[in-house]
């Protein structure tokens, strides 16, 4: 874990914005309208997708991905100017919410700017040509950062110096792909950035299990994700992903999954930040998995329960169903969906507050399941040095939307519910829910070693 990592950042939620996409205008100053409802839904942090012109040789769509980038030290001018992204990220910071940018290190364009001026700082095949480690990314081609004794270090300086610059505006990066670019990198470029910008937020797309697996079986440089905390404050939860989305699928159980997420509290270092997520802009919509409200309402809610920063992705809030495409226009769909029965901008408010005044970074956490009844119980403790003053509170999200029974580590009483205020009752050590979601807060029953 990066040593500066400010722990609060558990406690927060980021909106990720694909600016070509959320509003039909498609530009910086059309997203400015709605930072204010951005804010309202429980948000401290706007991440905006990748904000620089994108190539046009090898080009995917009629657009062009994102993450092909042409030129590291430019906006895209289908967005707008550099003035217009400046009122954006000023009016972010005026809504009192924080802005990060993709920035894309892996890779470029074939015809970025940085090929015409260094191609020394490319990736060549076997041939001598530009190429790309990973076939199936044809629209780009691969930086080469060097090896530990005999590092690139004049990409090195390009790239940080230009992590420099934006850091006069932003407050942090997402950074794609991450674990393909060094970490002694990363630690390097997060010093700098922070005599620029201190306190900037690092978030690091750490990739797939079986996909780092694969990559590593043909030599490629993939950090582990352990390694990667080095530099980075936040990480994906690629490492368990595919469990939650076997779990979805009805492939796994949902034991296995949490069994996964009290993994991570084991191994990680104590002060860890994994990002919770049910969508973002490369996994499918939840909604698309599954379509019941109630369903919906309890993944939500435990995601938002799960240790680490909670990550939404415009139009999650109103449940659509459809994943904007990377490389044309696609705006998303909000029309008809306010008030909507996916409509879950209310309950992100609640789940805020929840998260933000009642957990906390260091709470002692283990989570579990029935699997039968689909029914996630997990457990947050507040320790307060005090045994007897201990407290815990208790999260029960039925995934399928079931009401059920499930048996708990609570004293017996009646509690409110956090998220709706109802009365929820336990007796000899056993909960009912009616399938909606339950957050109470109760004494930490005494435990034994």
């Amino acid at each position: 874990m990066a040593q500066d990592t400010d722990p609060q950042l558990q406690q927060q939620v980021i909106y990720s914005v694909f600016v070509r996409n959320h509003t039909k205008e498609g530009t910086f100053l059309s997203l400015i309208p709605d930072l204010e409802r951005i804010h309202n839904l429980g948000v401290d942090i706007v991440w905006l997708m990748p904000i620089h012109p994108t190539g046009v040789k090898g080009r995917k769509g009629t657009l062009g991905s994102p993450y092909a980038n042409r030129d590291y030290r430019a906006v895209n001018p289908e967005f707008g100017t550099l003035d217009d992204f400046k009122r954006l990220v000023d009016a972010i910071h005026t809504q009192g919410m924080k802005c990060i940018i993709d920035v894309v290190y892996n890779h470029t364009s074939p015809d970025s700017v940085l090929f015409e001026q260094h191609p020394e700082f490319f990736y060549r095949k076997p041939d001598g040509q530009p190429g790309n480690h990973v076939g199936d990314w044809s629209d780009v081609i691969d930086l080469d950062y060097g090896t530990p004794g005999h590092w690139n270090r004049p990409l090195w300086d390009y790239q940080i110096q230009t992590l420099c610059y934006w850091a006069q505006f932003v407050d942090g990066f997402r950074c794609d792909v991450a674990s393909f670019v060094p970490v002694e990198f990363w630690e390097e470029a997060r010093a700098a950035v922070a005599k620029v910008r201190p306190g900037a937020i690092w978030l690091a797309e750490t990739v797939h299990r079986s996909f780092a697996q694969a990559c590593r079986a043909l030599g490629m440089n993939c950090a582990r994700d352990t390694e990667a905390f080095r530099a980075f404050d936040i990480e994906y939860s690629y490492d368990i992903q595919e469990t939650f989305d076997d779990y979805l699928r009805g492939k796994a159980t949902l034991s296995h999954y949490l069994d996964l997420v009290d993994f991570q509290d084991s191994v990680y270092p104590a002060n860890y930040d994994k990002m919770r997520y049910l969508e973002n802009h490369d996994l499918p919509r939840i909604a698309s998995w599954d379509s019941n409200p109630r369903d919906l309402r309890n993944l939500l809610s435990l995601m938002y329960f799960l240790k680490g920063t909670t990550l939404l992705y415009g139009g999650q809030e109103v449940g659509c169903d459809h994943k904007p495409s990377l490389f044309d226009r696609d705006p998303v769909d909000w029309d008809g969906r306010w008030d909507g029965p996916l409509d879950q901008s209310s309950l992100m408010r609640t789940l805020y507050g929840i998260k933000h005044d009642v957990l906390r970074p260091d709470d002692y956490y283990h989570a579990k399941a029935d699997d039968e009844k689909n029914v996630a119980v997990v457990y947050r403790d507040h320790l307060s040095g005090v045994e007897a003053d201990a407290t815990r509170t208790l999260g029960v999200f039925s995934l399928k939307g079931v009401a059920c029974e499930v048996e708990v580590d609570a004293p017996d009483g009646t509690y409110a519910n956090l998220i709706d205020g109802r009365d929820v009752t336990v007796t000899d050590g056993r909960l009912s829910t009616d399938g909606e979601p339950i957050i109470l807060s109760c004494p930490r029953p005494k435990l034994a070693v």
